[in-house]
């Protein structure tokens, strides 16, 4: 076996491996219950998940939105110099630099959130309870202030949303497939490794999120673990597609598909970071500054993580 392969099966191994453990402790390990939890239990579950929400709203700038970006405005200056090239001079150099400024990356996210905005409309359209209600619908029926919401039991908030939480995973999902084809179109071992350190890295805190999030929401175990499953194949598909590239070519992976693709799981995952995570983490009342503080600490952790990855 050749030592470049030998580390790309290593990497897709490594990235199955870490993800389902990661996802499936807080599934698994009743402590993350925060349904039963009281008091100072209830308290450290709390935060941590303003940390999650950190976590995720770092991975949705620094990773996610900042990959989608790079990747548009890189195949629109390719295209742009091909017509150029092709145009030989027919078209003035300052249309050609309009051509290229206009923020196509930023309408791609946009588009992404407001997709998903639409569909979840369109599901409260036809089927009002579709999407768990909303904070409306729960200052009607409690008598309660939006901000007054905090409860030790369940509450019929629209975090309960299973669609929501759909979203989430297809659009981490998304992301994870081209993490993965990154992986297996390295050229050289020391490239692959370091590249796969980094997904893992942050990979790890992120899937912990995201079980932690289907624990609180309250999703079964059994589904919680199949969520998670799913996405930890995701990775090891995109190694596997990566590896599948003749010669390794790197550009045999990529293309204006794939940055639009990257563009529009990014919207859909800010999309359910500012409507679905944060708002939820932050209703209750209690511990204003320690929930801020977790907020900054997980996106400060991503922010680190971006360095490298």
């Amino acid at each position: 076996m050749e030592p470049l392969l030998g580390a790309k099966i290593g990497c897709l191994f490594a990235l199955l491996a870490l993800t389902l453990v990661c996802g499936l402790i807080p599934i698994y390990f009743k402590w993350f219950q925060i349904e039963g939890a009281t008091g100072r239990h209830h308290r450290v579950l709390s935060l941590l998940g303003c940390i999650s929400a950190g976590v995720f709203l770092g991975a949705g700038f620094m990773h996610m939105t900042a990959e989608a970006l790079e990747g548009i405005e890189s195949e629109i200056q390719k295209i742009v110099m091909k017509n150029r090239t092709e145009s030989e001079g027919n078209f003035s150099g300052d249309a050609n630099s309009d051509h290229k400024d206009y923020p196509y990356g930023e309408l791609v996210i946009s588009l992404g959130f407001f997709l998903v905005f639409l569909l979840e409309s369109l599901a409260l359209q036809c089927h009002p309870g579709a999407a768990g209600g909303s904070k409306v619908q729960e200052e009607e029926c409690s008598g309660s202030h939006v901000l007054g919401l905090h409860s030790h039991g369940p509450l019929p908030s629209p975090s309960r949303s299973p669609f929501r939480a759909l979203i989430l995973l297809l659009s981490l999902s998304f992301h994870s497939v081209f993490e993965g084809l990154a992986v297996g179109l390295q050229t050289t071992v020391a490239a692959t490794v370091q590249l796969c350190v980094a997904v893992l890295a942050h990979k790890g805190i992120i899937v912990f999120g995201v079980g932690l999030r289907l624990v609180q929401t309250g999703t079964g175990s059994r589904w919680a673990a199949f969520s998670i499953l799913l996405f930890a194949l995701m990775s090891p598909l995109g190694v596997a597609l990566g590896l599948a590239v003749p010669g390794g070519d790197s550009e045999g992976g990529r293309g204006l598909a794939q940055a639009v693709l990257e563009g529009v799981a990014a919207g859909t995952f800010l999309y359910v970071t500012f409507l679905e995570i944060l708002p939820r983490e932050l209703a209750g009342p209690e511990a204003p500054l320690a929930k801020w503080g977790c907020v900054a600490a997980g996106f400060a952790f991503m922010a680190f993580i971006a360095l490298w990855a």
